[in-house]
């Protein structure tokens, strides 16, 4: 290679990495009008701290999450407490978030990517962050997933699913530019109940069972002495044997409940609580719940709470018990005791509220009186024929003109 063609091909390499700056500076700054650049922050300088509410709207649905009293709550349900730790990861995660590609597209191309305005199948779903005054902060359009393909292909793409979304178009409100970014965001809808704080309340130490049906003769009560006793049928009739195994199911009754949503102005015959199932639980605790379940909706039921409760104020000594062990003994008892206050103080806050609940929560403790007892085995069905008879064959009918 002689000097003229050297000089020739730096002149070229210097022509083709101006060309490739030009296009990388022209596609980093495609978010103008406040937008962002390929690998900086989505919302830039996104204050979190200010952030007081945040509106969903998603179709003709809408969800506000409004900071009151520094409480996040649920403003369509009545304000009821929501999932702070699911607010906070939201905002630090989209504080972070940065931009992995960016393209112009036409507005006529919007629906192709869920960008859509107004409320149509391919609408966007508009995430409107604002401050405690309601003076807007950032608004984000959410569009369709971005689904991972290409290489082998997965389980979602072998059923015709596409692959599985590792990401989600985007806009910023104001801005004319569809990004890309790395995380679908699949947790932003407007479903009430996601966003609802879950904690409930939990039964322990469980005494006595007893369910009281509008027909009452379907409604039973158990106890056991102890924690660790046999359930006994209370009140029970001659030939009624409870069966241990059916009584197994109401043996730690709503330990650990859960709720799906919140129930707001419904009328009581509308939830069935107007004329409810009402389960009474006794604790060994002194804890009195009095839970009403009303109709069931899809594969959930109405239902609401009240707390009682009459914690023993004293210890009682052991039969046995060492001088030496009092102080030990009794400290332990403060503390347990100060816990029973404070569990008592949460669980009546949720006396005023219905609240729809998961069938199988609920289900063990609705069977009627006549399902926990053991079945007569010796019992022959009716009208079933005895293995050593036969069935009587039917006669033949008289044939006319015979005499």
């Amino acid at each position: 290679m002689n000097r003229k063609q050297f000089v020739i091909l730096l002149v070229l390499v210097a022509i083709v990495g101006s060309a490739g700056l030009l296009l990388y500076r022209k596609q980093a700054s495609s978010w103008a009008g406040g937008g962002a650049a390929i690998g900086t922050k989505l919302l830039g300088d996104f204050p979190v701290n200010d952030v007081a509410q945040i509106i969903v709207k998603q179709g003709t649905n809408q969800l506000t999450l409004a900071k009151k009293d520094d409480l996040w709550r649920v403003q369509e349900r009545n304000d009821y407490a929501a999932n702070f730790s699911e607010i906070s990861g939201l905002l630090l995660k989209l504080r972070d978030l940065k931009v992995v590609q960016t393209e112009k597209v036409g507005p006529s191309q919007l629906p192709r990517l869920a960008l859509a305005t107004g409320q149509g199948t391919n609408a966007a779903t508009v995430v409107e962050f604002r401050d405690a005054g309601g003076k807007a902060i950032k608004t984000l359009l959410l569009g369709k997933p971005h689904l991972k393909s290409g290489g082998k292909r997965s389980p979602m793409e072998e059923f015709g699913g596409g692959g599985y979304p590792d990401g989600r178009y985007v806009m910023l409100g104001g801005t004319d530019s569809v990004a890309l970014i790395s995380d679908p965001l699949s947790n932003v809808e407007a479903k009430h109940g996601s966003w609802l704080n879950k904690d409930f309340f939990k039964v322990e130490k469980v005494r006595a069972v007893a369910v009281t049906f509008p027909t009452p003769t379907n409604s039973w009560k158990l106890t056991r002495e102890t924690e660790s006793g046999e359930w006994q049928l209370a009140d029970s009739k001659p030939g009624e044997q409870l069966d241990s195994a059916k009584a197994s199911g109401v043996s730690n009754p709503l330990s650990s409940p859960g709720f799906e949503d919140v129930s707001v102005g419904a009328k009581p015959e509308e939830t069935g609580l107007d004329q409810p199932t009402t389960i009474a639980l006794e604790t060994f605790d002194g804890f009195n719940y009095t839970v009403k379940v009303g109709a069931k909706t899809n594969d959930n039921y109405f239902l609401t709470v009240a707390l009682a409760a009459n914690p023993a104020q004293e210890r009682t000594p052991g039969k046995d018990e060492k001088p030496e062990d009092k102080d030990k003994l009794d400290k332990e008892f403060k503390a347990k005791q100060q816990k029973l206050e404070e569990k008592l103080a949460q669980e009546k806050g949720f006396e005023k509220w219905t609240y729809l609940v998961a069938g199988w929560t609920v289900d063990p403790l609705l069977k009627e009186r006549s399902q926990l007892f053991v079945e007569n085995k010796d019992e022959t069905k009716q009208d079933e024929p005895k293995p050593d008879e036969k069935p009587e064959e039917p006669e033949e009918p008289e044939k006319k003109g015979e005499n």
